[in-house]
């Protein structure tokens, strides 16, 4: 063997056996960190979220067409409380006031809450959600399909519900957009001989409140 080769074979004689006495410290320290590290990010990703709605900053509008011309109205929110689970169910409720419905014109929202909304009688409007589908962050933009029981004049009814929004930090705000065919869930229309609205109501909800810590 000549002098190079045995110098070479020392030296990697030596490095393996600096390998296999430092070798398993090192990969289980190795392994710790990477362990450590994915739960952390998975939590992250899948932590449950709660928000609240701050009545104040939050509101519902509504459209309806007619013959005559198209009504735009309000309605104000009394509470709210939506808890997302990792795997995306649902629970909580967000509450609109149906006494507080108005549309400019007097004697149409009196005609409204006398005989299509009857809120002397049925005070709320109810949506509580039970599952979302879609990506819904602990912190960043949220586009999801939210779907639960909407309670209206007295009567429960399945609906899945397209909500956009933002959280950031402890506070969120979002839209939400539907369809309600009034109609057809058996409240009265207000069409007359002379004005014919249509048997459905577009809803947009405006909302905004804060995270509840974790």
């Amino acid at each position: 063997m000549t002098t190079k080769r045995k110098v070479a074979w020392v030296i990697s004689s030596l490095a393996l056996a600096f390998v296999l006495m430092a070798g398993p410290q090192t990969v289980a320290r190795d392994l710790r960190v990477g362990n450590s590290a994915l739960p952390a990010q998975t939590a992250a990703a899948s932590q449950e979220v709660a928000l609240t709605v701050n009545a104040s900053q939050s509101k519902v509008n509504y459209t309806l067409d007619t013959t005559l011309h198209t009504v735009h109205g309000t309605f104000a929110l009394k509470r709210g409380t939506i808890r997302i689970e990792p795997g995306g169910n649902a629970s909580g409720e967000i509450v609109a006031d149906a006494t507080s419905g108005q549309s400019g014109d007097s004697g149409r929202d009196k005609k409204m809450h006398k005989d299509v909304l009857e809120s002397a009688k049925y005070t709320e409007v109810v949506f509580r959600p039970d599952r979302v589908d879609g990506k819904f962050p602990a912190n960043g933009a949220v586009s999801v399909q939210m779907h639960g029981k909407f309670v209206l004049h007295g009567s429960e009814h399945e609906l899945t519900v397209p909500v956009k929004g933002e959280i950031s930090g402890d506070r969120w705000n979002g839209t939400a957009t539907l369809k309600i065919p009034y109609v057809e869930w058996g409240l009265k229309s207000p069409s007359n001989f002379i004005l014919k609205a249509d048997p459905v109501v577009e809803v947009e909800l405006e909302l905004a409140g804060t995270v509840a810590p974790h």
